[in-house]
């Protein structure tokens, strides 16, 4: 069979060309999804969170904070913040947590300032490069200067990442330094032996995982990697860096080998595709070549999920993209991440609905969507602080944590990123059977997963043909819907002729938050003449005399005291529910269905600032007040 026929073989064995299937009772319909035996449970976490060991987390301002300062604070404790070094506490513990340190130079930085040069294994030439290297990181951090440092270290800006990639790969090899193995082993040893000591299966998950950071050109093209391994299994290998590879490609094989000699399950997670210059959900790979049917397969395996919205902006949609919805335009970023400042350019291959649609538009093509991903939130916090709460929000750095250095950027260009800027967001939501790194993972592979950009909004989806309009309100739903319904992340095949595709769902307020303005259902389809589509549906809302004539909802309206940042439920709904039915479902089309629930505005982080420093004239150059929201994984309707 050759290497490649195996490696596809395994994929489609594991996977499945069309996931779990089962029979549904109405209209031969053929449904796929998860295994619906078991009870799940809602768990909040992050999966995307840097500590001291991170070279950027360090150079900018976060010398002290580690993994264990991490999960104390996620699990509620009190901690020391890095930066101002005040008492600092979690309003609401999490379930679970992945401290992902950068794989690149792992723990080389922190070790670089702290401690004498390991000079085992260089050459006269490395260890006077390194030497010098030495010098200017504790002269630019004693002199307060370690972000001025980071920032001029990025890589040059080009077009997109094909064309970096001509001139990255011998940039990657000469790098900044000489790799340390052992400065990395043993940092990757203390990351997983923490992670064990935390762990504590059924109460708290500490999940072991890393990222992947490579950026040709000012494209973002960074992964977190996870698995549901223990500290020992870990310490069989070294992260897998850009430093070993600059193609994600690669990245892929790798997990392949590394999950066979370890019997973990291994999956990568994108994120920032905001920021990818239009590269990571391209209809080509980096190296400039079309994806194929095995290119999509291996893809689709390995990176089920991918992070919708973090501190970095969201990743949904943007104006450009999709000028037909009102809220497209919701904590946009557009600040590439690279030495120089140019004109931000939202591409299809950016955002989370375009790809969606991309991928239908392959299916058709090939057979296969390398883009049929679940989607969570994570934060991104390089302060060890998972925070995504907007009256608790500690910044992106140590650096950018005090409200008087917020409207500073990283670098002198005044159109660059800061401090407001950045979004308190956001956080993964999982169905799973237990809170284990086991079941966690499961989900997330099976896509029962979801985002949202801060609040704990519980929602709930199930997807099928002719749903009863009570389905709801069956006893014992979910349960009883479920020989004939998907969860998120699912599939629905085979509809015949006036069948229709339904969504029951159910969506409850973060109690500690603001209450719900609507769900809504949006739509993506390839139409007759085989073009992509996407409409947003409103199914149901707040209010009884908020729908105008022209089938539009009016605005929820505010509630929000912008004298004290307060918010006051007197509007919207602590609980909606629906039934929804597509108005214009074609058996015959290919589509995605996924659920976003948004809230009555409440006070953006940059608000509090601004209240706090007693000075209300200040320029945030972001809004005052958010609209916050929740995600679902998408399901597919296939002919």
């Amino acid at each position: 069979m050759g290497k490649r026929g195996e490696k596809l073989a395994r994929v489609k064995a594991l996977f499945g060309d069309a996931g779990v299937m089962a029979v549904a009772i109405a209209a031969m319909a053929t449904i796929s999804g998860a295994a619906h035996a078991e009870e799940k449970q809602l768990l909040w976490g992050d999966t995307h969170l840097h500590s001291t060991y991170s070279s950027d987390a360090f150079t900018n301002g976060n010398l002290t904070a580690s993994p264990d300062t991490a999960y104390r604070y996620a699990k509620g404790m009190p901690v020391v913040h890095p930066g101002h070094k005040a008492r600092v506490q979690i309003g609401t513990p999490l379930d679970f947590l992945v401290v992902s340190d950068h794989a690149e130079y792992l723990g080389v930085i922190r070790s670089l300032y702290l401690n004498p040069m390991i000079t085992e294994g260089l050459s006269w030439r490395e260890m006077l490069w390194t030497r010098f290297v030495q010098y200017l990181l504790r002269d630019a951090i004693d002199g307060q200067e370690g972000r001025e440092l980071f920032t001029s270290i990025l890589p040059k800006p080009s077009d997109d990442a094909v064309t970096a990639m001509e001139g990255w790969e011998e940039d990657r090899v000469s790098g900044l330094i000489p790799r340390q193995p052992t400065v990395e082993i043993d940092t990757w040893k203390l990351i997983t032996d923490t992670a064990d000591a935390h762990n504590e299966p059924g109460e708290f998950t500490a999940l072991i995982g890393w990222e992947y950071s490579l950026i040709p050109g000012g494209a973002n093209l960074h992964r977190i990697v996870m698995a549901d391994i223990d500290a020992e299994q870990a310490q069989t290998f070294a992260p897998f860096g850009f430093d070993d590879s600059s193609f994600p490609s690669d990245l892929w094989t790798w997990l392949e080998e590394t999950s066979n000699a370890t019997g973990g399950n291994f999956i990568a997670i994108p994120h920032n595709s905001n920021i990818s210059k239009g590269s990571m959900f391209d209809t080509r790979d980096i190296r400039g070549n079309d994806i194929n049917q095995d290119y999509a397969e291996i893809r689709r395996y390995w990176e089920p999920v991918v992070e919708i919205t973090q501190i970095k902006g969201d990743s949904e949609t943007h104006p450009v993209l999709s000028p037909d919805d009102p809220f497209a335009d919701f904590e946009t970023y557009p600040y590439y991440i690279q030495r120089e400042w140019t004109d931000y350019v939202p591409q299809p291959g950016d955002y989370i609905r375009s790809a969606l649609r991309t991928g239908l538009e392959l299916e058709s093509d090939f057979g296969v969507n390398p883009y049929q991903f679940g989607v969570i939130g994570s934060t991104d916090a390089h302060t060890a602080l998972p925070s995504a709460e907007e009256d608790n929000f500690h910044g992106k750095m140590a650096t950018d944590s005090i409200p008087s250095r917020k409207d500073g950027g990283w670098s002198d260009d005044a159109r660059g990123t800061f401090g407001w800027g950045m979004s308190a967001s956001g956080l993964a939501a999982v169905w799973a059977t237990e809170n284990t790194r086991e079941a966690i993972v499961a989900a997330m592979r099976r896509r029962e997963v979801y985002a949202t950009s801060g609040p704990r909004i519980a929602v709930r989806t199930y997807g099928g043909l002719n749903l009863s309009p009570t389905a709801l309100e069956a006893p014992g739903f979910p349960e009883s819907i479920q020989t004939q319904a998907v969860p998120m992340g699912g599939e629905i095949m085979g509809a015949g002729a006036g069948d229709r595709f339904s969504l029951a769902i159910e969506a409850q307020a973060d109690p500690k938050s603001g209450y719900l303005d609507r769900i809504q259902v949006v739509k993506g389809w390839i139409d007759a003449t085989g073009e992509t589509r996407e409409r947003v549906y409103d199914a149901a809302w707040s209010g009884d005399d908020r729908l105008q004539p022209d089938g539009s909802l009016a605005a929820v309206g505010s509630s929000v005291d912008l004298k004290t940042g307060l918010t006051a439920n007197t509007i919207g709904s602590p609980r909606l529910t629906a039934v929804w039915q597509d108005p214009e479902f074609d058996p015959a089309q290919s589509a995605f269905y996924y659920v976003r629930v948004l809230q009555i505005p409440t006070a953006r982080h940059s608000l509090l600032d601004k209240l706090a420093l007693g000075d209300e004239d200040i320029d945030t150059r972001r809004p005052d007040t958010i609209q916050e929201r929740a995600y679902t994984s998408p399901i597919w309707y296939r002919p």
